[in-house]
């Protein structure tokens, strides 16, 4: 070969070198967005893809519709009642504690509010007080389970049970 035509192959391949180097340099360049559109594109031209990484979303709000859906049908099944409305839902020893004997904290609270210079003690009996009502109210609520078949005692349950996992996988996929 002679030195005019290496000449011109060694330029051609220079011109090739360095078009390859600017594409990748181009490609380097790219964000992240531009490479996740890239990809989502390229699964759109191959289905297999799209699905296998794709509804990720649509499967957890599926799942958030079963456990809704199945939570729902578990407490519309629960009766609630109370036995607020009796004369005492306190015992001490051998005695009934009358319900009304609930608010004397409270109403020590307020007089102290009013009375002392200091507040605290007035706050700390108000607070003791409002605790006392709370949870005189939770313990006189009876839950009470009604009577269903084993067909929609499984419905209900299994539709709880397969939403909570669905949403569970894809909260927790490793990506």
């Amino acid at each position: 070969m002679s030195e005019i035509q290496k000449d011109g192959v060694d330029s051609q391949l220079e011109k090739l070198y360095d078009e390859i180097e600017k594409k990748r340099e181009k490609e380097a360049k790219k964000t992240k967005s531009e490479t996740q559109m890239s990809e989502l594109l390229n699964g759109l031209e191959n289905p297999s893809k799209s699905n296998k990484d794709g509804n990720e979303l649509l499967r957890f709000f599926g799942g958030l519709l079963l456990f809704g859906a199945g939570m729902y049908m578990i407490l519309q099944n629960l009766s609630v009642t109370s036995a607020m409305g009796g004369t005492s839902i306190f015992h001490m020893g051998g005695m009934n504690i009358p319900n009304g004997t609930i608010m004397v904290p409270i109403l020590i609270g307020i007089a102290l509010l009013f009375l002392c210079d200091r507040k605290l003690w007035g706050w700390l009996f108000i607070a003791v007080g409002i605790v006392i009502v709370i949870a005189a109210v939770i313990l006189s609520v009876s839950i009470h389970w009604r009577t269903n078949s084993a067909w929609v005692f499984l419905v209900m349950f299994g539709m709880t049970f397969a939403g909570g996992a669905m949403m569970m996988r894809e909260l927790f996929r490793s990506k």
